[in-house]
């Protein structure tokens, strides 16, 4: 189902040096991974016997005793299909190995010795087993098949591809992951016995979440627990599951009956990261200098079922939910857009600004923007030359905000009322004023532009642009109208973000605070609130419109965007999805529907899913010539850089697999 796949580790109550009892346990994971629809399931290192076994290793008895449990398993398990990952030791070449067993299907599909052995403090592993590097096998004998041994990639067909390391393996400098990530391994699994230390399992859970990001894959990790011997150590059962740089879920440590945790991964989304960056071309030169791994055929997986899908997916992806975070997001932004800025106007030798402001979040964004960059820049305030031009749909409410942030921020203000010019230009082409149609509103825009444009020329001036990257996405713009400008420093922010960006700024006390990384977070305050937070306040509960259209009878907003378009919000999640890893129309869809469900109906999401693709596609020209802007983000569509697309692309096998 959409290149999900369900992914749990579960860490057993071992009992040390009791083969028989651990299967039974594992086969109890297997059988409550099943009732949740998982298809592959990790056990932690050694966790068929035990990893405290010490010099019992060396005993026949042992090993015996667990080559007869993993064949109860095999048997147990023959009719899944799923994968099941333990780990046993096994002897091969007259040595011994701490190996993974990989299982599917009453069959031991290969077998992954551990390759570097922690021989140091707590650690003796070379006292009883042998480096997976010391030999050059490619099959052993075991339970009387010949099994393929050494470095695997398994392949689960095209659902998935994975491989298997232990323990010291993700601790080294060269993990073996990373050759087996480059071999194409979407996820890797660790079997481990990491004993616990105070603050380790941060530096632990750290570092798995980095080898998943640094090789665009998920990583499944889970390490010994409770049960094991405490002689001199204790074990806590650390598990996580990781894709792409994010703990996706982690197991309850110091569980006295074990743990099981479990996480959807998205493989095509993985896949969709590989291909953005140098990841390849590091796997062409790793195979230029190094043996391939070998790759093991497996059994398609069994198909995930929707009731056990359990991955959600945040409404606004742009927008950290947490607020400490989404504070240091902002303040990162607003940096960038200055940065980029401040760069734009040294290189033209320009000492104004010129904004055109309507009262709306975007022109107050770039308004916010362009009075840090003066402030950056050592300039007064009042080289920003702020244009207000109330048209046909200009509301008292917007006319006021604009008045206040002009004096909060104490730059110059300019009123110039267009709809002379506009009824001027409408009866030199010969067109009726009482048709409300795309002439009428698009004539206001255009006259704006000419206006901010000659003034710029005039005034000697840098006009910013105010657009924002949801409108480019939609090309809800006027073409050579609020479409262009000198410089547009909105151009890499999202709507959800913009919105966000400027309640950062309301919430503190000053324009611009300085943060320290110990204190990220908004303070509650009961001060009365300042001009120009009173401003963005006012700001923020106005109906987001481009005011071309008259007022309502009572000298209200008229013509609101959202009744158009549909919610940004749901437009955002699709632009972000559809352009950062290419997921198909039925997949935007129904990942929408977990996002949304309870704020929209499928056929909404639908609707307004059909009417991103109608306007991404038609409204390309728009974006083939935008004005130079900042990129903030991973998502981006300057056609000088992260989106190149044929202004005259189809949308035709979009729409007919979404109708589909």
């Amino acid at each position: 189902m959409f290149s999900y796949i369900k992914i749990g580790t579960s860490v057993p109550r071992v009992m040390v040096a009791e083969p028989k009892r651990n299967a039974a346990e594992i086969f109890s994971a297997v059988q409550r991974a099943k009732a949740v629809g998982a298809q592959v399931l990790l056990t932690p290192e050694l966790s068929l016997c035990g990893y405290t076994c010490a010099d019992l290793f060396g005993q026949a008895a042992l090993l015996d005793a667990c080559e007869a449990a993993l064949q109860t398993l095999l048997t147990q398990t023959a009719d899944w299909d799923g994968i099941l990952v333990v780990g046993v030791p096994v002897r091969a070449a007259g040595r011994l190995f701490n190996c993974a067993a990989v299982l599917q299907s009453g069959e031991v599909k290969g077998i992954v010795p551990k390759r570097y052995l922690p021989n140091v403090r707590e650690y003796y592993e070379k006292r009883w087993f042998a480096s997976g590097n010391a030999v050059d096998l490619r099959s052993i004998d075991f339970l009387g098949k010949q099994v393929p041994f050494g470095s695997i990639v398994f392949s689960c067909g095209a659902d998935l591809l994975f491989a298997a390391e232990l323990c010291e393996d993700l601790w080294v400098p060269s993990p073996p992951s990373e050759a087996l990530a480059l071999a194409g391994a979407d996820l890797i699994l660790n079997l481990s016995a990491s004993d616990e230390e105070v603050s380790k399992n941060a530096y632990r859970r750290s570092l798995v979440a980095q080898q998943s990001g640094r090789l665009r894959c998920g990583y499944a990790y889970a390490s010994a627990g409770v049960g094991e011997s405490s002689t001199d150590l204790v074990f806590s059962g650390a598990a996580f599951i990781a894709e792409n740089g994010n703990i996706l879920t982690e197991g309850r440590r110091f569980a006295q009956s074990g743990s099981d945790c479990y996480a959807v991964l998205d493989i095509e989304l993985l896949r969709a990261e590989r291909r953005f960056g140098s990841y390849y071309d590091c796997a062409e030169s790793y195979f230029r200098t190094n043996r391939e791994p070998q790759g093991v055929p497996c059994a398609a997986l069994p198909q995930l079922q929707e009731e056990h899908m359990t991955r959600r997916y945040a409404p606004q992806p742009f927008v950290p939910a947490d607020l400490s975070l989404r504070a240091a997001r902002c303040g990162d932004i607003l940096d960038i857009q200055v940065a980029g800025l401040c760069k734009r106007l040294t290189h033209v030798g320009l000492d104004k600004m010129i904004i055109g402001l309507s009262g709306g979040l975007d022109s107050t964004l770039a308004l916010l923007v362009a009075h840090r960059a003066a402030e950056t820049l050592g300039w007064e305030s009042d080289r920003i030359l702020g244009i207000t031009m109330p048209g046909f749909g200009t509301t008292s409410r917007t006319r006021d905000s604009v008045e206040q942030l002009a004096k909060a921020l104490d730059i110059q203000l300019w009123e110039i009322d267009i709809r002379p010019a506009c009824e001027q230009h409408m009866a030199d082409i010969g067109h009726d004023p009482d048709a409300h149609d795309i002439t009428y509103e698009n004539t206001q825009a255009r006259e704006r532009t000419q206006i901010l444009m000659d003034l710029a020329n005039q005034e000697g001036a840098l006009l910013l642009g105010t657009g924002d990257l949801s409108e480019l996405a939609l090309g809800w713009c006027t073409y050579n109208a609020d479409h262009m400008s000198m410089y547009g420093v909105n151009s890499g922010v999202p709507k959800t973000l913009v919105r966000h960006i400027v309640e950062f700024v309301a919430e503190e006390d000053s324009v611009f605070p300085s943060f320290s990384p110990d204190d990220l977070r908004f303070i509650p305050t009961e001060k009365k609130p300042t001009r120009l937070q009173s401003a963005l306040r006012q700001v923020l509960a106005t109906p987001i419109s481009p005011e071309l259209l008259p007022p309502d009878e009572n000298g209200e907003i008229a013509q609101k965007t959202e009744s158009v378009l549909g919610s940004y919000d749901v437009h955002d999640f699709y632009l972000y999805y559809f352009f950062r890893y290419g997921f198909s129309p039925e997949k935007l869809l129904f990942i929408a529907e977990r996002a949304f469900g309870g704020e929209a109906e499928p056929a909404q999401l639908k609707e307004w899913l059909e009417l991103f693709l109608k306007r991404f596609f038609s409204q390309q020209f728009k974006r083939s010539c935008l004005p130079d802007g900042p990129k903030v983000g991973s998502v981006a569509l300057s056609p000088r850089g992260d989106w190149r697309m044929p202004s005259d692309a189809a949308v035709g096998a979009w729409l007919r697999r979404l109708d589909a």
